[in-house]
């Protein structure tokens, strides 16, 4: 049982197509949602298997839909080319609908996978096809060896170790049962003997079905050859068919996750709590707390503590910014920022270089300029602020006035007294400065001072107004 390293791609001399396996219901998921559109690790559960069958071949994939099509298509959009499985007769019956597809197609291999196994790497793709090619066999295929079956189909070699054939888990003898070598279901299959193979698989007694891995003896009796490589990495074999499979997919790619931002120069101090999603990217020498969740397309710069009890979602945060207890969603912080503990970034919020957002503060669709300070329990909404402003404890924005957002302008170097109410649309000038618990119903000039309710100005800066 031939085992490789799968981390170094092997180069590829012929043209290869993929069929992501994508038409069953998915019964067992028990959700009005197609298994295969369930979130892992923020993407559907079937974009991981896309990504790494195009990355292994550089070609659109044919995905085989059914159940729901129209949801998975549009979920995949232009990036697969589709063929219906109207009726889902078994896997065998699946691929056949692809030959349409692929008729007057000049790929001499095959790959065939489904979207349910996210876990397999455009790496074991490749081998997959180099394996195939170098032995001119008619299949090689990906297996994995352990003691947990989970209904996996045993691959049968003879004596010397040759694969004759992978019997499902329901036809097993009780001595086939006992082998450790399952069927990974990922296959590399030679397209020329591929089409005339299919419509030699009898359908199952049993279910009526037509099982893809009938094909195995069926190029046995041709004198063709089956190699199976044993997978290195047992994860890449999970499939999804439960959501106790779901959770155990997403532990393994958070794991292959989280050590992969490692080896690049992250520190995570506790890798079983940090959840980091795909397509986050974390720049060398920033921290990950504990208990943080950095989700979607979040991207962190250099030398960044982040967390603990942190969540950043499609958030940009620069370098050497401090996020503690916090929740950032569509929303950017630039470098050398502060924010937290339990502050809430909300859509469209943009921390300026060097600034501070305090405990319990939020902001949304507003600019919070260089340098300046929002304390803490203060709420900007709408709201454009210049550099160096001081937002005192309290003060928020009163931006929505029952039909409309207004906005509000904070000129640079404004101090904002605690508590105030700035009833927008309304702007404050540079320089000036509002009284404690003011309630700002009219624009205050450049360098003045304005107090009460509603606020008047009493001084400029410096003289009094008398």
């Amino acid at each position: 049982m031939p085992s490789h390293e799968l981390d170094d791609p092997p180069s590829r001399s012929l043209l290869v197509r993929a069929i992501v396996l994508a038409a069953g219901k998915g019964t067992r998921m028990k959700s009005s949602l197609p298994k295969v559109l369930h979130p892992l690790r923020g993407l559907p559960i079937m974009e991981h298997a896309l990504r790494a069958v195009i990355r292994a071949t550089g070609q659109k994939p044919i995905v085989i839909v059914g159940h729901d099509a129209a949801a998975v298509q549009a979920a995949v959009g232009n990036r697969a080319d589709f063929a219906l499985q109207a009726e889902q007769l078994g896997t065998g019956h699946a691929v056949m609908m692809a030959e349409s597809a692929m008729r007057d197609d000049p790929s001499a291999q095959v790959i065939i996978t489904a979207a349910d196994m996210p876990l397999v790497r455009p790496e074991t793709l490749q081998v997959l096809v180099n394996e195939r090619e170098h032995h001119g066999a008619a299949i090689s295929l990906l297996s994995v060896v352990v003691n947990d079956p989970r209904g996996f189909g045993r691959v049968v070699r003879d004596a010397v170790g040759n694969v004759m054939a992978i019997v499902e888990q329901i036809a097993c003898t009780p001595e086939q049962l006992k082998i450790t070598e399952l069927n990974g279901a990922i296959y590399c299959i030679d397209a020329a003997w591929l089409w005339g193979a299919l419509r030699r698989i009898q359908p199952n007694s049993r279910k009526g079905e037509y099982f893809l891995t009938d094909l195995v003896e069926i190029a046995v009796a041709d004198g063709r050859t089956v190699r199976a490589i044993v997978a290195s990495d047992v994860d890449e074999c999970i499939g999804i068919n439960t959501r106790v499979d779901l959770a155990d997919a997403d532990v393994a790619l958070r794991r292959r996750i989280n050590r992969a931002h490692m080896l690049n120069g992250v520190s995570i101090v506790d890798p079983a709590t940090t959840y980091i999603d795909l397509d986050v990217t974390i720049s060398e020498d920033t921290t990950i707390l504990p208990n943080t969740h950095l989700l979607g397309s979040t991207s962190i710069g250099a030398k960044a503590v982040i967390g603990p009890d942190t969540t950043l979602r499609n958030a940009t945060i620069g370098n050497g910014c401090a996020i503690r207890q916090s929740v950032i969603e569509d929303a950017q912080v630039d470098d050398d920022a502060d924010v937290g503990p339990f502050s809430h970034l909300r859509s469209g919020a943009h921390i300026g270089a060097g600034a501070h957002v305090g405990n319990f503060g939020e902001v949304k669709n507003s600019t919070l300029g260089v340098h300046s300070k929002m304390g803490h329990f203060s709420y900007l909404g709408d709201a454009t602020v210049g550099e160096n402003v001081n937002i005192g404890a309290g003060a928020i924005t009163c931006n929505y006035d029952g039909v409309r957002k207004n906005p509000t302008v904070i000129g640079d170097g404004a101090f904002i007294g605690s508590d105030t109410l700035l009833v927008a649309p309304v702007e404050i000038g540079a320089g000036a400065t509002t009284g404690a618990g003011a309630v700002v119903t009219k624009n205050v000039p450049p360098d003045t001072v304005a107090v009460g309710l509603p606020a008047r100005v009493i001084r400029r800066k410096g003289k009094s107004l008398t």
